[in-house]
């Protein structure tokens, strides 16, 4: 059975998939505004998810959007763990394998999304680029 590289929606949403899924079209739509050129959605390997690769002018970016509604418990970019980090590597390094490593410069935004449940748009988002880098025992 071939591996399933793209995730589709959600066909059955919980009210948090679906605050995830609206933060990750107001990235996107934030993204392109901002010179993103957005390749792929939901690009999913064995290792894991990455929401969103785009070209940035010369820089491949993979982009992992955080949505909350407040920053009561911190601030979404937060939830970007040494683990979650991990896996974004993976995924990425996977991706650029698809593309038989290409010579390349890469980088690892993160986006952060406040939108409350019953908001018709975000209130904030906030882009931190190259919010980490690859590291050991990561080569590419």
């Amino acid at each position: 059975m071939p591996w399933n590289w793209f995730r589709n929606r959600a066909s059955n949403p919980t009210a948090r998939l679906e605050l995830g899924e609206r933060g990750e079209d107001a990235a996107a739509k934030f993204l392109r505004q901002n010179g993103y050129k957005i390749l792929v959605r939901r690009f999913k390997s064995q290792a894991g998810e990455i929401d969103i690769i785009a070209r940035q002018k010369d820089w491949l970016v993979f982009v992992e959007v955080k949505t909350r509604q407040s920053e009561q418990y911190g601030a979404p970019g937060e939830a970007v763990d040494k683990t979650k980090q991990r896996h974004m590597i993976r995924v990425a390094l996977d991706y650029l394998r698809l593309l038989n490593n290409p010579k390349i410069k890469f980088r690892f935004d993160v986006v952060e999304v406040l939108l409350r449940e019953d908001a018709p748009k975000p209130d904030d988002i906030r882009v931190i680029p190259n919010a980490f880098d690859l590291n050991k025992p990561f080569i590419y």
